[in-house]
């Protein structure tokens, strides 16, 4: 049947579904082995939260599994572009994806300490920037003693590279 045939009142709302976080076009979905198991959990909690929907009536239930699947779908695209990046050893003191940096703000003096992750994992609370982001891409390939310049629209930053690590 049409769906001209259809009463206006029985067409379902599209789900507005928030975007994953921003990758741009053609950049490699890099995640660490840590964002990878965290991507495979969220799928899981979403087809456990699928299975278990409660709802008062079938078009509540559609609504919120179309929601789910939706959501479960731009997921799953994140899931298969992604490529694991393990942790270098073989040049401890540059750093690359997965780096922990130490470093000093050169006016405040702060001490700082960023973890460089996928876009999916970045959470700056919690110390982990994205490998997009323009802090990340001025350490990319640096050292324990170089200094490097946040450009910033009001005032650039200059930061004092303390240590590199890897887990």
């Amino acid at each position: 049947m049409s769906r001209g045939f259809v009463r206006e009142g029985d067409q379902e709302e599209v789900p507005m579904i928030p975007q994953r976080a921003y990758l741009p076009e053609g950049v490699v979905n890099f995640v660490t082995p840590e964002g990878m198991d965290l991507l495979l959990k969220e799928k899981e909690e979403l087809i456990k939260e699928r299975e278990n929907i409660v709802s008062i009536n079938e078009n509540e239930k559609r609504i919120v599994q179309n929601y789910i699947n939706a959501k479960l779908q731009l997921l799953n695209d994140r899931i298969a572009d992604a490529r694991i990046v393990e942790t270098r050893v073989e040049l401890p003191d540059e750093i690359t994806f997965g780096a922990t940096v130490t470093l000093r703000n050169d006016l405040s003096g702060n001490i700082q300490t960023f973890r460089i992750v996928g876009v999916d994992e970045a959470d700056i609370a919690s110390g982990k920037v994205s490998f997009i982001s323009p802090l990340a891409r001025v350490l990319i390939n640096k050292k324990p003693g170089d200094r490097v310049t946040l450009k910033r629209d009001k005032e650039d930053i200059v930061f004092e590279i303390i240590t590199v690590t890897y887990k």
